[in-house]
């Protein structure tokens, strides 16, 4: 679970699917699913997406590139998919995110923590 945990972490933009993670944990699609869910308490799916939506955030505060151009750099296929995906995790829109992200002399530890979105 662990290894493929690390590639959903390494590769999150790159579209990773349940069979292919499933090989890289050698085991079936079914039991990996399960196994996944009771061993970090989300689907894969739901991993992936949050961390798509992670790195997303951090480009959102530490960027100037636009919404649609970072929805698509971190993996998302279409950029109503990103907009839906991000504020159900974060629970703003990536535009209303961007506008409220303000870290002024605030160490980044306290700020990646702060804006973590929740499971």
């Amino acid at each position: 679970m662990l290894r493929a945990r690390d590639v959903m972490d390494r590769d999150y933009a790159q579209p990773l699917d349940v069979p292919a993670l499933a090989r890289v944990a050698h085991v079936s699609q079914a039991h990996f699913t399960r196994t996944f869910r009771a061993t970090f308490g989300e689907t894969p799916h739901r991993y992936l997406q949050r961390r798509r939506v992670e790195r997303a955030m951090f480009l959102l505060r530490e960027t100037d590139r636009s919404v649609t151009d970072i929805g698509f750099e971190v993996g998302f296929t279409s950029p109503g998919t990103f907009s839906r995906t991000f504020r159900d995790i974060v629970g703003r829109s990536p535009r209303t995110y961007r506008k409220e992200a303000v870290a002024v002399g605030v160490p980044t530890c306290f700020t990646m923590a702060w804006t973590r979105p929740h499971a």
